[in-house]
């Protein structure tokens, strides 16, 4: 169903810009077509966006259309649909160019920039935007907690709100950035009149000044190629992430890195359904930082049923997520993905969150969790693993081709693996885990 949802989402592509700080480089070639590993560094989002789920797309170009038009053509070779709205000679601004293109517009779309590179959870975006749009919000922000790490700091949010973004005024309390990935609804740019020229950052303003602007905080760090020395890291990042084989250690969440909580409705041991509920197990962020230094990409891939069941919500379940991989980076850990399944076999329409009940690949023991990683990354799995506390971790780290690991010596369903399902180690604690894994 996340698919579904990306896939009835239009995504609008900013690709006007001349590239000044780059003018060697972009005197003749747009900066979404700058050769990155030996392609163009656009088509690398492209792919990822297309992966999750996005289907149709509107490019906002100026500067070298036809260069990007001729490359991209209508997206059917890339698995899309790709359209074009051309900015004229006219310098219209980031917000010009959205209201130029007013008449190709979907009434709700997600907005991002066509020298950014943005790996987060789309599917929460468009999640988060449509639950603001309930309470009276107009359009939705992603935001990163920076302190002034790439730039100046310029957004204060609190509650999936932005009380205040201002790129202008500086202040003390400002600790988070915009990210570069907008949603917003088509009327809002139904009030210019055609051919004005503004920024989009007056109008993200004004709507955090009426409470009107939603806000996804996001983790992952982004990639722009508006200097020579953010194209030379982007390409480092890609040669690393796509074109040299990664071993990793995909980790099952729940009595792995955390533990169980009992749920007092239910009257039975649950996964944590609220933030507070989340407690990390002894000795964790020091397995996973031994699992990084010896080389490996550290993954998560858990089934999460909780939302499906209505016993909390998807939203919640994501902020469960962003609070551990935030606190592993305070400790010098980075979780490069947390893949999770929020599906539910046995569900009825009476859930919290129905969209998400249906059938699907990547519940384990099924293997679409690490497919979505494989997808993504340049992974050896051959030579990785997959660390669980139960049978279908075992099994589905088996069905997709790498080591397993069983945590947890004493637990009753190491019985059932046992009957053809052996792990090929067995460990009291992923700290043992970790300490008796090779270097990568």
């Amino acid at each position: 169903m996340s698919e579904l949802l990306c896939e009835q989402m239009q995504v609008v592509v900013l690709m006007g810009g001349l590239g000044t700080r780059l003018k060697n480089q972009t005197k003749n070639c747009p900066k979404p077509l700058l050769e990155v590993c030996g392609k163009p560094f656009f088509e690398y989002q492209l792919t990822l966006l297309r992966l999750a789920g996005f289907r149709k797309f509107l490019f906002c170009v100026g500067y070298h259309a036809e260069m990007i038009a001729s490359y991209f053509g209508d997206g059917s070779q890339f698995g899309v649909e790709i359209t074009y709205s051309y900015d004229g000679e006219k310098l219209l601004g980031t917000g010009g160019a959205v209201r130029n293109a007013l008449p190709m517009l979907n009434s709700d779309f997600i907005l991002i920039y066509g020298d950014s590179f943005m790996d987060i959870n789309y599917f929460e975006v468009v999640v988060r935007y449509f639950q603001g749009r309930r309470t009276g919000k107009k359009a939705l922000m992603t935001v990163m907690r920076n302190r002034d790490q790439f730039d100046k700091s310029n957004v204060i949010c609190k509650g999936g709100e932005i009380l205040l973004y201002d790129k202008q005024s500086h202040s003390a309390d400002m600790s988070y950035i915009d990210y570069g990935v907008n949603v917003f609804s088509r009327g809002l740019f139904e009030g210019y009149p055609s051919g004005s020229a503004f920024d989009l950052s007056a109008l993200q303003n004004e709507l955090s000044r009426q409470k009107a602007l939603a806000c996804c905080e996001v983790e992952q760090r982004f990639y722009e190629i508006g200097s020579p020395s953010s194209l030379l890291e982007f390409s480092d990042y890609a040669q690393r992430r796509w074109y040299v084989p990664s071993k990793a250690v995909f980790l099952d969440r729940d009595g792995v890195i955390n533990g169980i909580v009992w749920n007092e409705d239910a009257e039975q041991l649950d996964s944590p359904l609220k933030r507070e509920q989340f407690r990390l197990l002894p000795g964790v962020p020091e397995a996973l930082k031994i699992l990084q230094k010896k080389g490996y990409l550290l993954f998560v891939a858990t089934n999460q049923p909780a939302a499906a069941k209505g016993k909390t919500t998807y939203t919640e379940l994501c902020a469960i997520n962003h609070m551990f991989v935030q606190s592993m980076r305070e400790c010098g850990v980075e979780i490069t993905e947390v893949t999770m399944c929020p599906h539910y076999e046995h569900m009825t329409s009476q859930t919290a969150e129905k969209y998400l009940a249906h059938a699907c690949d990547c519940r384990k023991p099924k293997t679409g969790l690490i497919q979505q990683i494989k997808a993504k990354y340049k992974i050896d799995l051959e030579h990785s693993w997959m660390a669980g506390d139960s049978y279908t971790d075992i099994v589905c780290g088996q069905n997709a081709g790498l080591h397993t690991a069983f945590i947890g010596k004493y637990k009753c369903d190491l019985c059932m693996m046992l009957n053809g399902n052996k792990p090929d180690k067995i460990y009291p604690s992923l700290k043992e885990f970790a300490e008796g894994l090779p270097y990568a």
